[in-house]
């Protein structure tokens, strides 16, 4: 795939960026870890400092770097404004919060005395140099999320990011730079996918993250597993969205819109499946889908725009053949289920409701990227959490219901990283986030983030 911005809301090609020589990357692994030998020496309050800039500069710029934002990958402009407030505000909690998240931990005076220690504690250390392996869809957010907690804890990022946004790429790696971070702590790599593995088994790298697709994941853990280098990995969703008789159906109906087709359908953590009790099917599928067929597609830079393009035609045409697969199966669409009238030029989808989805369809076990829904009816909170379940991913799920015992039931028998009641799955700097079986492992954010990529070293004295 070029490296190549290339406006999606039109097709257009705007500007194309040759790969880095073999050189090149060399002298940036070189100076990753000439950087580290330093950088992990300095204080959370330096590292705090540098780290409040780069929220002040992005701050002042987001209005610039959203333009860019939606020009790259076609989320509207509002939501690439609200994405980069968002990473000031995960860039300012880290800077505040780091300091405890990783200070010194001391076992119980009895354990220590049983050990036969004099004292002994748990420090919390930096690794190294981390290759950041991102994709397009949250451009900044997705960066931001590690480099914020990788870089207060004392390490330096490598950013290979997604060959569709290179221009919000070597923005990332200016304004760390500028916003004072000595040269090396965190550099943007313009390559190929096909460099991945050489940076990756350079002993200069010590540890890998990667959000993208589960083939992504599969390659970068499978290198990174030859080489015993850490990983983390967050991959695909297809999240459940389930309605029981108890819930508020004019506040559930209008969230699963949003949840569905929040930066245009194209999020893991975008409610895919919607499995609604008998009981309130019809009230609510009445409800959603014309909240469906009410959202005005378009230009993602107009201020009325619900939903622009999809980032690619690739894109754009693989959610085309899960619906058409569907269709021809017996699915039925009330609303959508085509690419919109009066847009030849750019990837555009219309928002699509689908029903009557069996197992035998390709839709009910793959991820739908883009604003197409499937709609399921079931019986009973049993039957909701077998269909909730019967997925290979497990990133998040949300639940509707008042019900004190079926939030417990679910809490207990959902097979996800995250479960959210009456409400949508959003991701916020405090609390972890990743997924299970298909969708990953480890976790981003919080306090469980900031140590996936430290070495926890017991320090013992007798």
């Amino acid at each position: 795939m070029p490296i190549a911005t290339v406006n999606p809301a039109d097709g257009e090609t705007l500007k194309t960026f040759d790969p880095l020589s073999d050189e090149e990357i060399e002298q940036r692994l070189a100076d990753a870890a000439a950087a580290f030998r330093s950088y992990r020496t300095t204080t959370f309050e330096e590292r705090a400092r540098l780290l409040n800039s780069a929220a002040d500069l992005l701050e002042r710029e987001a209005s610039g770097v959203a333009r860019v934002i939606t020009t790259e990958m076609g989320k509207t402009l509002a939501a690439a404004e609200a994405e980069a407030a968002k990473c000031v505000k995960a860039m300012r909690w880290y800077a505040e919060n780091a300091e405890g998240l990783l200070a010194p931990e001391y076992p119980a005076a009895d354990d220590i005395e049983d050990s036969g220690a004099v004292w002994a504690r748990v420090r919390y250390r930096p690794l190294g140099p981390v290759l950041a392996v991102m994709p397009w869809n949250f451009p900044l957010w997705q960066v931001i999320r590690f480099a914020a907690p990788a870089l207060m804890a004392g390490n330096v990022g490598l950013l290979k990011h997604a060959s569709n946004v290179p221009q919000t790429a070597l923005y990332l790696g200016d304004l760390f730079h500028r916003a004072g971070f000595a040269p090396g702590c965190f550099q943007t790599l313009l390559v190929s996918s096909g460099a991945i593995e050489s940076v990756l088994r350079d002993p200069r790298v010590v540890a890998a993250t990667l959000t993208g697709s589960e083939g992504a994941g599969r390659s970068v853990a499978s290198v990174a597993g030859d080489e015993v280098k850490k990983t983390v990995l967050e991959l695909g969703g297809s999240d459940p969205y389930l309605v029981m008789p108890s819930a508020d159906l004019d506040a559930a109906a209008r969230t699963a819109v949003t949840a569905r087709v929040q930066n245009n359908g194209q999020s893991c953590i975008a409610a895919k499946r919607f499995i609604v009790h008998t009981d309130v099917y019809d009230a609510f599928a009445e409800r959603f889908t014309a909240g469906m067929r009410a959202l005005t597609v378009g230009d993602p830079m107009e201020p009325d725009t619900d939903v622009g393009p999809l980032a690619s035609e690739q894109g754009r045409d693989d959610l085309e053949d899960l619906v058409t697969d569907a269709l021809t199966q017996g699915a039925q669409a009330p609303c959508g289920g085509r690419r919109p009238e009066g847009f030849e030029r750019g990837y555009y989808y219309e928002p699509t409701v689908l029903t009557g989805v069996t197992e035998q369809m390709r839709i009910h076990r793959e991820e739908a990227f883009g604003p197409v829904a499937s709609l399921y009816r079931v019986r009973d909170a049993d039957e909701a959490i077998e269909l909730a379940n019967d997925t290979p991913f497990g990133l998040s799920s949300n639940v509707w219901t008042q019900d004190e015992c079926e939030m417990d039931r679910f809490t207990q028998d959902l097979e996800a990283g995250g479960i959210y009641f009456n409400g949508m799955t959003a991701s916020h700097p405090a609390l972890p986030f990743g997924g299970v079986k298909r969708s990953g492992y480890g976790r981003e954010l919080s306090g469980h983030g900031i140590r996936e990529f430290c070495n926890t070293t017991t320090v013992w004295r007798a």
